[in-house]
């Protein structure tokens, strides 16, 4: 699994403004914004992330994502702070 694939897999079934990863091939940083999130908590938001992933989470595909999922308002925040 490349950084490339891994979006690739996460925005062909989450709507997302903006969309980062990094990692090493089995551990993965990602940063998602998505209009999608507007409204829910973070575990839900997280759920939703790892949901697009399906079973490549199961099958060891990808060990282990770490999140950062934010609003497209949080991410203009961030952005200015």
């Amino acid at each position: 699994m490349t950084a490339d694939e891994l979006k690739s897999i996460i925005s062909a079934s989450l709507r997302c403004d903006y969309i980062d990863v990094d990692g090493d091939g089995r551990h993965w940083t990602a940063l998602v914004v998505s209009p999608e999130f507007e409204g829910k908590r973070s575990i839900q938001r997280h759920q939703r992330v790892f949901a697009t992933l399906g079973a490549r989470m199961k099958t060891d595909e990808v060990h282990a994502l770490s999140i950062h999922a934010l609003t497209p308002a949080e991410w203009q925040a961030a952005q200015q702070g």
